[in-house]
């Protein structure tokens, strides 16, 4: 038996020394970990606990309502859903359930199968989107289809929901009642409801509300199955917008605009009214256009004809995302133009205000005109010979002009240039709107030579944009006030309380009242004789001047031309200005041939619209319409007698001796020596008539048809034009069939002595 060792007591303190320290570090340790979980790192356990126990959903805001100036509704968010997935619980479902959540998602919701299997695939996450923005009848077959659970037909298996991993979730859906309307001003918002494009773009920050936020428990934990909670924080709806823009008017414009777009084949064509007093845009469109519910789709079929012929696939899907881009484009605030002979009126306006030329002052034109080394002619090369300050704006002649800005002088002419806003932005309350460079879109003043002058007197050699344009012509025609156009009256919270109003501002007096009266004077002879003949309407007395400038490229002018037109009316009160520009039209080119006509229909639209009272002359009076007689129940004789005396024409359809019924009917108004048709047999059918194709005709040769057809015809255009003038357009296209007596519109033009190129 060996001997047992005695510990000293210095080799017992050792190892009690030792055990303590390792029973303190056992037990510091969990309490420093238990310490740094209670504190340090409670918000990321809490945070964890709650991600496992509760579901917090997003509650999208609905964006604010855009309106137009009457409150009609241009532009609101209703109910959507969003259909989601969580791939962390489909992974562990049977292969025969995957196989049935796949195919039904696919089928309900439109979306290929490698797309949903894509997702399905991503295991780490809970909650996936498959579809945004679904309309109710998606959401209710996506209900129907999680109502039946799974049954594995295996005895002693439970079924499995698919509630499990498929879910609806509130959204919000932007809705554009109107489609295509004002496409371009109200603009469109993505998936993620922000604005892209136009106002949605720019007044992104007030149009979006606040997200609410829905807690709730989970579904699944058998702890937390019996509590019931739900808390809801309401989402806050977003500032809404009321417009300026009229859409009755909106819509005048963009009916003439398409119909130009589609018989010009221009590439394209943007029109603008605005409030003369005020700088109200009243209405304002780009042809062609798109629809701001499906923005991604290329809405005009002439660009979708030309992308079909690409045949490389990169190429086509390059030239589909341009195309997208463009349609959203804004021409009137963001693309720059020659402006040509309509800024004659700005030129004019400088030398009568500069006294360098006087109202009736006379001038010989011989055709041209030198300018240092610089041969100018003008459109009439033979001359206008001599003329008067009027009659040189109303024949739009190039040397009068260039003589004006060269007596104004540089510094003069930049003076007024600036002036009239042609170096600055307008200020219109719309994105992207562009700003013209010096020595890059306008000569600057250091730099401007005579020649530089010659050429802008006449509006060649720099660029503005038609908001710009406008603006300037519009200062022209409102006792010389600049004004700042807007488009946005007042912003609303959400309910309906008015949080800001936009006051119109007059930016500076450029010229004086007296020259603006001159000048819209002068301008009211060039809509009546002038180049812009095609712009006059009967009663109201329009004021404008036309204008046609080089397309430029690279190397020079391309030989194509933009066609263009801006003045207002009525000129004794001037209650709208307006400018039409037409990009590249094929065919007549000039603005008096092109964009005049488009002006007159929409300023008779628009004035008739607002209740403006016709004004006629003499010679208008003549052609004025009548009112048609009661003459139903009369004895065919009298009948006859009383249409007469009003000054129209009668056909009568039937064998009887008294007026059944009539066409059109009492105090409808149609046109002098227009047609009323009378029945008299009630065993009568009533009379249909085949609508021609008029245009080419001459106003007699509609008149003749009309009458012989049954057909009473409105004549819109200028009638009082001495020649040339010949139907372009008819309210009721070729080929329909309605009742004999009805009245339909036939737009004239002429394109005899509205030349300006």
């Amino acid at each position: 038996m060996k001997p047992r060792k005695i510990l000293t007591r210095g080799v017992k303190s050792r190892i009690w020394g030792t055990l303590s320290v390792f029973l303190i570090v056992g037990l510091v340790f969990p309490f420093i970990g238990l310490a740094k979980a209670q504190i340090v790192q409670s918000d990321m356990f809490k945070h964890m606990a709650q991600q496992q126990q509760l579901n917090d959903t997003v509650v999208p805001a609905n964006r604010g309502i855009i309106y137009d100036r009457n409150m009609t509704v241009l532009a609101q968010s209703a109910s959507a859903w969003k259909i989601t997935m969580n791939p962390s619980e489909f992974k562990n479902f049977p292969d025969a359930a995957k196989e049935i959540v796949i195919t039904q998602m696919s089928e309900i919701l439109g979306i290929d199968r490698a797309t949903i299997e894509d997702k399905a695939s991503k295991t780490a996450y809970n909650n996936i989107t498959l579809a945004n923005k679904v309309e109710k009848d998606v959401r209710d077959k996506v209900l129907k289809f999680l109502e039946t659970p799974y049954e594995s037909g295996v005895e002693g298996d439970d079924p499995i929901y698919y509630t499990r991993v498929i879910a609806i979730e509130d959204d919000v859906k932007r809705y554009y009642p109107y489609s295509t309307l004002a496409s371009q001003i109200l603009g469109c918002i993505g998936t993620d409801n922000i604005g892209l494009s136009g106002l949605e773009s720019k007044y992104n920050s007030i149009l979006t509300g606040v997200d609410g936020r829905l807690i709730s428990t989970k579904a699944n934990n058998s702890i937390l199955d019996s509590i019931a909670y739900q808390t809801l924080y309401e989402p806050t709806q977003g500032t809404s917008l009321v417009l300026t823009i009229d859409e009755t008017i909106q819509r005048y414009l963009e009916e003439s605009l398409a119909e130009c777009y589609e018989t010009s084949k221009c590439k394209s064509c943007t029109g603008i009214v605005m409030d003369v007093k005020t700088g109200a845009i009243l209405a304002m469109s780009t042809q062609a256009s798109f629809d701001s519910n499906n923005p991604y789709t290329i809405y005009d079929q002439r660009t979708l004809e030309n992308i079909n012929l690409i045949e490389d696939e990169t190429e086509r899907k390059k030239a589909i995302n341009q195309a997208m881009y463009q349609q959203w484009r804004n021409r009137a605030v963001s693309d720059l133009y020659d402006p040509g002979s309509v800024f004659k009126v700005i030129t004019m306006a400088a030398g009568l205000e500069e006294n360098v030329v006087k109202y009736d002052e006379t001038f010989n034109c011989t055709g041209s005109i030198d300018i240092l080394d610089r041969h100018y002619y003008c459109h009439n090369h033979s001359g206008h010979g001599t003329q008067t300050l009027t009659q040189g704006l109303m024949n739009s002649c190039n040397p009068y002009f260039i003589t004006i800005g060269q007596r104004l002088g540089v510094e003069t002419f930049y003076k007024y240039f600036e002036a009239f806003g042609f170096t600055e932005k307008t200020g219109i309350d719309l994105g992207a709107e562009v700003l013209p460079k010096a020595g890059i879109n306008y000569h600057s003043l250091e730099n401007m030579s005579l020649v530089n002058l010659a050429s802008s007197s006449f509006g060649q050699s720099f660029q503005a944009s038609p908001i710009q344009v406008l603006n300037a012509i519009n200062a022209c025609v409102n006792d010389g006030k600049l004004m700042q156009p807007y488009i946005v009256a007042k912003t609303l919270d959400a309910n309906g309380n008015v949080l800001s109003e936009t006051e119109p501002v007059v930016k500076r007096q450029v010229i004086s009242e007296s020259t603006s009266d001159l000048l819209i004077a002068s301008m009211e002879q060039v809509s009546t004789k002038g180049t812009a003949k095609n712009s006059y309407v009967a009663g109201y007395r329009v004021a404008g001047k036309t204008g046609t400038s080089d397309v430029l490229g690279p190397t020079g002018a391309t030989g194509e031309y933009i066609a263009s037109f801006a003045g207002c009316a009525p000129a004794n009160d001037p209650e709208i200005s307006i400018i039409i520009v037409v990009n590249e039209p094929q065919g007549p080119s000039g603005g008096g041939a092109v964009a005049a006509p488009v002006a007159a229909e929409v300023i008779e639209k628009t004035l008739t619209y607002l209740n403006v009272e016709r004004q006629y002359n003499e010679s208008e009076k003549d052609r004025l319409d009548v009112k048609v007689p009661d003459i139903t129940g009369m004895s065919l004789s009298d009948a006859k007698t009383t249409v007469k005396e009003a000054g129209l024409k009668i056909k009568v359809i039937g064998n009887g001796d008294s007026v059944i019924s009539q066409m059109p009917a009492s105090s409808q108004v149609i046109p002098k020596n227009g047609v009323v048709v009378v029945y008299t047999d009630d065993e009568v059918k009533k009379a249909n008539v085949i609508i021609p194709d008029f245009t080419g005709m001459t106003v007699s040769q509609v008149n003749y048809e009309a009458v012989k057809l049954g057909l009473n015809i409105r004549i819109s255009g200028n009638s009082l034009s001495a020649s040339g003038l010949t139907a372009y357009r008819q309210s009721v296209p070729k080929g329909k069939e309605i009742e004999c007596g009805s009245t339909l519109t036939v737009y004239f033009r002429t394109t005899s002595g509205v030349s300006d190129h």
